[in-house]
């Protein structure tokens, strides 16, 4: 798997021109790139405890990632997250965030990831220099025996390390919680204690039902509507208008002074306003998360090159539906889709 990094000249932002519009009148301005579906991991909630994970030869170069990336600021994009899998876990990943780093302020606003934390320590300096100014790190429990169980393998020790490390670094953290019934759900108020207490903001999210993973995801699931009116029975929640872009939805909490998000694509969903789009590692675009429509634009861009990759990124917006359909109940048990939340990225 090549590591080549094209240089700026040959492939560079042209402006915005033409922004890429739904059928529905939503402006794309959101990219997620998976690097990897590979993670250090295997959380109960997004994996099943065997992957069998892409072969490598599978997995877009850094020079693929490079070209799309810049096809879609050049149409508008204006925030880029990597996620994985694991995003750190890939090899010299740092070559391809430094790359991708130098479109900031040429069209590019933001340059973000979402991590589990247990390699920030290692690149925690290098996310900040490249222009990484926030991130997201996913964190379910502070109990290393309960972090242990939920991941199957992860030190939460390294985790915590790593959100140290990040803010050493001047990177703003955001802890994303999938806050699940039975599982964690009685760790959510000490979890907002301790994030808020370290200058971190805390987003609560839903489970949703993607790929096969071996966990009963009925009795898991937790409506944050229920979360929400527990958590305000002891604290006051003001609505701001804070947005990073994503479907979060937040309040500032009074007691705290911190920002608690909420994310509900099951109970409440945000699809009128999405404005986001997901890369594959492999290079398929999925417009929804939770629908199985997609345009292969690894095929575009060695097929047919730029021509080829404008196009289909064309046909992705006729494509993109209104909404997702996610069910989940004692007659819909199984999965909305098939693939794992690590193979679409996080």
């Amino acid at each position: 798997m090549g590591v080549t990094i094209i240089q700026q000249k040959d492939i560079a932002p042209t402006g915005q021109a033409r922004p890429l519009v739904d059928r529905y009148g939503r402006t794309i301005t959101y990219l997620r790139v998976s690097v990897t579906d590979r993670c250090d991991f295997r959380c109960t909630y997004c994996m099943s405890e065997n992957m069998q994970f892409l072969p490598r030869k599978e997995v877009l170069s850094f020079e693929e990632v490079d070209q799309i990336v810049a096809a879609f600021v050049s149409r508008g994009v204006k925030k880029l997250r990597l996620t994985g899998g694991e995003p750190l876990v890939r090899r010299d990943i740092m070559a391809l965030v430094t790359r991708l780093g130098t479109y900031l302020g040429q069209g590019l606003e933001e340059l973000t990831l979402t991590t589990n934390g247990s390699q920030l320590r290692r690149h925690a300096q290098g996310l900040a220099s490249a222009g990484v100014r926030r991130i997201n790190v996913s964190l379910d429990t502070l109990d290393e025996k309960r972090f242990a169980e939920i991941t199957r393998r992860g030190r939460i020790a390294d985790v915590l390390d790593g959100i140290d490390a990040a803010t050493e670094a001047g990177i703003k953290v955001k802890i994303n919680m999938v806050a699940m019934r039975g599982i964690n759900d009685d760790e959510i108020e000490p979890m907002m204690l301790w994030a808020h207490g370290r200058g971190h903001s805390l987003t609560l999210i839903e489970g949703m039902p993607l790929g096969d993973v071996g966990m009963d995801r009925v009795d898991a699931y937790l409506p944050l509507k229920e979360m929400r009116e527990r958590i305000m029975q002891r604290y006051t929640l003001e609505p701001t208008s804070y947005r990073t872009g994503g479907p979060a939805r937040y309040d500032r909490v009074r007691e705290t002074g911190g920002v608690l998000g909420f994310i509900t694509p099951m109970s409440h969903n945000f699809c009128e306003s999405c404005n986001r789009v997901r890369l594959t590692a492999t290079g398929q675009l999925y417009m929804c998360l939770g629908q199985e429509d997609m345009v292969d634009l690894r095929q575009a861009i060695r097929e047919g090159g730029p021509g080829a990759l404008d196009d289909a990124m064309e046909r992705a917006m006729i494509l993109k539906p209104k909404g997702h359909d996610f069910i989940l109940d004692r007659d819909h048990t199984g999965p909305a889709v098939s693939r794992h939340m690590s193979v679409t990225g996080g």
